[in-house]
Order: C-alpha cells, then structure tokens, then sequence
C-alpha cells in the first residue's frame, strides 16, 4: 500500500454543525454565549491579577484559586471562539489535527479542573481540622507538585486519544453534529470497532468524577465534623464559612456534570440540541460564575476589587 493511501484515511477537514435543529437561533444563541465568555474572561482574569499583585494573597488557598482560574480561562477559550465563528460567520471548518488539539485540550484541562477542586477541599480540610499544621505542610513545594500531578495525570489519561482517532477510518462523513471536538461525537463518524474508545471514554470519565468526588465528601465529612466540635457558633459559623466558596464552586463544576450524565440516560430519545446545550452550560457556567463565588465570598478578594473601583474614581 502507498504512503498517500495510508495517510488518507483520516479526512483532512471535519464540519462542525453547530447546533442541529437550532441552526436559525444560531445568531440569537450566540448572545448569551458571547455574554458568558466575556464574563469568564474578565473575571478570571481579574483573580489571577489580584491574587498575583497583592502578596497577602500568596497563601496556598490562593494559589489554588490562581490554577482554577486558570484552567477555566483556558476552557473556556478552547471552544468559546470556535463557536462564535459559526455562529457568527458560519466558518464550520476544522482540521483534522485542529479537532484532535481542541479535544485533547478540552478533556484534560476539564480533568486538571477537578483535581484543582479535590486539591482546594484538602486545603481547606488541613485549614480547619489541622489549623497549627496548615503553614508546614502546605508548602510551596507541595502545592508545586499537586499542581504538576494534576497536569500530569490530565496528560497521561489524554494522551491515547489522538492515536486512537488516528488509526480509524472516518466513512461516516465529516459531519460532527456538535459545535467542538467532543471525543464521542467524532468516535461515531469512524468505522470499525470502536468499542475500547468508548469503554475508554466512559471508564476515564467514571474515573475521575467518582474517585475525585468521593475524596472531596469525605474531606467535607472530617471537616464537618470537626466544625461541629468547636465550642461557640460563631467559631462554627467563621470555620465553615471559609468553605462556601469552594463548595459553591464543586456544585457549578459537577452539577452540569451530573444533570447532563442522567439526560443521557433517562432522555436519550430528546432532541440533540438538548445535549448539545447541557454540554456546552457545562463548559461554559463554572468559568463564568466561579470568579463571581470567590469575588462576593471571599472578603480579601472583595475588598481588593472595591479598591481599585475607588482608585478609578478618585
């Protein structure tokens, strides 16, 4: 077999839909979108510029705040600007490596966000249930190496993919019937037997979200418990206080997570457009209302915003 047989196996370009059965609301839909993002960007950047500015933020609560902040930028600019573009300008093309990049992206920096919010329910259960040891062992160093073992367990578990998707033949079209490169969506343009993709789609999936989840509750268990043996209410109160953020911000990541999970089971003759846009909340609400949980709760972060809005005005 030539060289030029074996590298067309795969198309050059694929088509990204948009929305199907939404296409004349694609102008309309784009508004609130286009809103969300720019909200998530303007807010996101905001806590990586305070946080970066003001030492007093140089704490490990913070700096894990930092790499949420940034992975969501990061998320939400994977495929909000793609997205627009065919809204706006109908420019449904994207390459074949292009699809692949997005995707890669996509799945590991969503992994990478979940290992953030397993490593801020850690900091806070060491903050309240192990108070004289929070300086010595949150270190930097550590917080270094949780950062890097969040990266490289996003890598390792993504890295397969692309090699995956290369080796099928693509005979179902170039159609994908979704506005990004979601592993499944392209899967079922391919021929042959796709069946480890999908046990390994599902399998890391199940992975992550159960095993990261199951260390946050039981985190929030001791905390809880420890929280209820401290003498006074208001101790009790300013102690669980300090986790109405990171809790705020578990419920917008793995809330989507969990509705869009059960719409695929208990509605699975709906609509595509319903998937399509439970799928695309779930990339697109933890970037944009996260910012605003830490901004309104977190009182060194509120009383920093409110400073620069006097500056401004003075």
């Amino acid at each position: 077999m030539s060289a030029s047989n074996i590298s067309s196996t795969y198309p050059a370009l694929f088509m990204l839909m948009g929305i199907p059965g939404l296409e004349h609301l694609h102008n309309w839909i784009s508004i609130p979108f286009c809103f969300a993002y720019t909200l998530a960007l303007l807010g996101n950047c905001t806590l990586l510029f305070i946080i970066q500015a003001d030492a007093a933020l140089h704490e490990p609560m913070y700096f894990f705040l930092a790499m949420l902040a940034a992975i969501d930028l990061v998320l939400s600019s994977t495929t909000l600007p793609k997205m627009l573009a065919i809204f706006w300008f109908r420019d449904r093309e994207i390459s074949f490596y292009g699809c692949l990049v997005q995707m890669f992206f996509l799945h590991s920096f969503s992994i990478m966000e979940s290992a953030v919010l397993l490593a801020m329910a850690f900091d806070r259960y060491v903050a309240i249930c192990k108070p004289l040891h929070y300086t010595t062992v949150l270190t930097r160093p550590l917080i270094t190496k949780i950062g890097m073992a969040a990266v490289a367990r996003a890598v390792t578990l993504m890295t397969p993919l692309p090699f995956l998707l290369r080796r099928f033949h693509y005979c179902r079209g170039t159609m994908i019937a979704h506005c990004y490169c979601e592993h499944m969506a392209v899967v079922r343009l391919a021929c042959g037997d796709t069946r480890f993709n999908n046990i390994y789609g599902i399998a890391v999936a199940m992975f992550i979200v159960v095993l990261d989840l199951l260390f946050v509750i039981l985190s929030y268990i001791f905390i809880l418990r420890a929280v209820l043996q401290l003498a006074s209410q208001e101790a009790r109160y300013k102690a669980f206080g300090t986790c109405v953020s990171h809790i705020g911000a578990i419920l917008s990541t793995y809330t989507p997570v969990v509705i869009s999970s059960v719409m695929h089971r208990v509605a699975r003759r709906a609509a595509p457009h319903v998937h399509i846009l439970l799928a695309i909340f779930y990339l697109l609400f933890p970037p944009m209302i996260n910012p605003i949980i830490y901004g309104v709760k977190t009182k060194q972060i509120r009383d920093h915003v409110l400073n620069l809005f006097q500056r401004k005005k003075v």
